[in-house]
């Protein structure tokens, strides 16, 4: 949920520049059914009862390491996706530190004080590890949740790929262009 707001803001900003919100189409990108698999795996493990089985968090964290991997492999392609790797990098190491677990501060884990964990989280306390990178931060409203630095980090990655993607303006081809092309050269 909270990357809809800088997703939202980048297209906005984006078109008060002059840019197209079409041009998001011309994004090239491999394996985009890739990232949609992991994103997938991410929300199968924490929204279902895969929760509840034990070592899934490792399902979680593979699927984390390969979205890092692929955004990795896309800085050239995608401006500022950069930046989206930096984040999903920051959760990563948090999570690698912690047993596959991302901790989460008690004030904002109801449903973790329970269980202790669930899925690929568990509550924050002093034997978790690298705490100021783990979910700490809270917001009201609408993007309510617990969330981390790598977390806001990747939100603001999203909004600026698509800013950037929405005022970039490919560049025009020629006739001398085409035929180059189509020669080999």
């Amino acid at each position: 949920m909270l990357v809809l707001v800088p997703l939202a803001l980048g297209l906005v900003i984006g078109a008060a520049a002059g840019g197209k919100i079409g041009n998001l189409a011309d994004l090239k990108f491999r394996w985009p059914w890739f990232v949609l698999a992991v994103l997938v795996i991410r929300e199968a493990v924490l929204l279902t009862p895969l929760n509840q089985v034990d070592g899934v968090q490792y399902v979680y964290a593979a699927a984390l390491a390969a979205l890092v991997a692929w955004t990795a492999l896309h800085v050239k392609r995608l401006p500022g996706v950069w930046i989206v790797t930096l984040g999903a990098a920051m959760n990563l190491i948090v999570i690698i530190a912690n047993g596959a677990r991302m901790p989460v501060a008690p004030a904002l884990a109801t449903t973790l004080l329970h269980r202790g964990h669930l899925g690929q989280y568990m509550l924050m306390g002093s034997g978790t590890n690298l705490n100021w990178l783990a979910d700490w931060i809270g917001f009201p409203w609408p993007v309510r949740g617990a969330y981390s630095p790598g977390d806001l980090v990747i939100a603001l990655g999203i909004g600026i790929v698509v800013l950037l993607a929405t005022v970039h303006r490919p560049e025009a081809r020629t006739k001398l262009d085409e035929t180059s092309s189509r020669i080999g050269r």
